[in-house]
């Protein structure tokens, strides 16, 4: 059975869906497959029809998309695989939207990507959440679940010590209410001198600094992965009170490097997190709780290095870029053929 053959046209719009399919596609090229992404303009979100199509490649076999993009530039002779990578029409994301924002979802993105899932042979969702709730705000037909995996040769965990003194808390993320970022003070004043937090707060986070405790330290927005990375490696747990995520990849990067997570239990999260495992599990926007499981984490050396071991171990074997391409793989082949694709992939070089 011949290898499948991927175009991806794609809006290019600054996003972690951008890295996604940069990602996806470098990988699927070092396994031998061949693939091709065509960029189209930030406009083609909202005004497809200003675009002119882009004709796919003669030897292409297969179109990956993202669900956001209009069925303007899906090919008619060529099978279909949409990722969807958001949970933007679940109800607990209206208060954190703004009003044109939430118009702009509702009044467009989810007529495009209703239609562009009915045009699709094979929809992915990159966690459960998402696919649960696409299946009642978009469209219920049948869905995969593949989660975007994490290069664990890349993020891994630094060579073994004790935790810092003070523990040393990371937040990595965009400074938004939406991922709690206004817990982040409260639960550093009530953890005091024992702590300290470095986050990612950069300009964004700057009329927030003058509430801060002492024992919080902004280390700006973090640029490419080596970044990541090192500020993960030097951290000892990941504090994350994200009120909803649709696919928390920040923090399954977190675990391959063997930081145990303390995030909120709600949303994709609940996959990710096993609560007692590899970190803890707390109630959306309980501080006491946020303070009492990072005291927990770095109260008993033993335990925390399970949770360390245990975080790393379960991303090397469900969330692994490996595993991401190998899944994808078979969804090209299935789309294409009907049958289930035997051939094992080459590890990358």
């Amino acid at each position: 059975m011949p290898d499948p053959a991927v175009w991806f046209p794609a809006v290019r719009a600054g996003t972690g869906a951008d890295v996604f399919t940069k990602r996806l596609a470098t990988g699927l090229r070092q396994r031998g497959i061949r693939t091709e992404i065509r960029w189209l303009p930030l406009r083609a979100e909202y005004a497809p029809w200003s675009v002119r199509v882009p004709k796919p490649p003669e030897w292409a076999t297969v179109v990956h998309v993202n669900s956001w993009l209009h069925p303007r530039f899906l090919p008619a002779h060529l099978p279909v695989v949409a990722t969807l990578h958001h949970s933007v029409h679940h109800p607990d994301l209206e208060p954190y939207k703004g009003r044109l924002r939430g118009l702009y979802h509702q009044l467009w993105i989810r007529s495009v990507e209703r239609r562009t899932l009915r045009r699709s042979d094979v929809v992915v969702a990159v966690s459960r959440f998402v696919a649960d709730t696409a299946r009642r705000t978009l469209f219920d037909r049948p869905m995969k679940v593949i989660y975007n995996g994490v290069d664990t040769e890349r993020f891994r965990p630094s060579t073994q010590r004790l935790p810092h003194k003070p523990f040393r808390l990371l937040y990595v993320g965009s400074w938004i209410s939406r991922k709690g970022v206004d817990l982040l003070a409260p639960i550093m004043r009530e953890l005091g001198d024992g702590f300290e937090l470095c986050y990612t707060g950069g300009p964004a986070a700057q009329r927030d600094r003058r509430d801060m405790p002492p024992n919080m330290r902004d280390i700006g927005r973090l640029q490419g992965d080596d970044a990541v990375v090192a500020a993960m490696q030097d951290a000892d747990a990941f504090l994350f009170p994200s009120r909803s995520e649709g696919h928390p990849l920040v923090v399954i990067e977190a675990m391959a490097c063997g930081v145990p997570a303390i995030a909120t239990r709600g949303s994709s999260l609940v996959e990710v997190v096993e609560d007692g495992l590899n970190g803890t599990l707390c109630r959306r926007d309980d501080v006491t709780a946020f303070a009492e499981a990072a005291r927990n984490t770095a109260c008993d050396i033993d335990t925390y290095e399970q949770l360390r071991s245990h975080a790393r171990t379960l991303v090397c074997s469900r969330f692994s870029v490996d595993a991401m391409i190998a899944d994808y793989v078979k969804c090209y082949v299935t789309c294409t053929t009907g049958t289930t694709y035997q051939k094992k992939l080459p590890k990358r070089p």
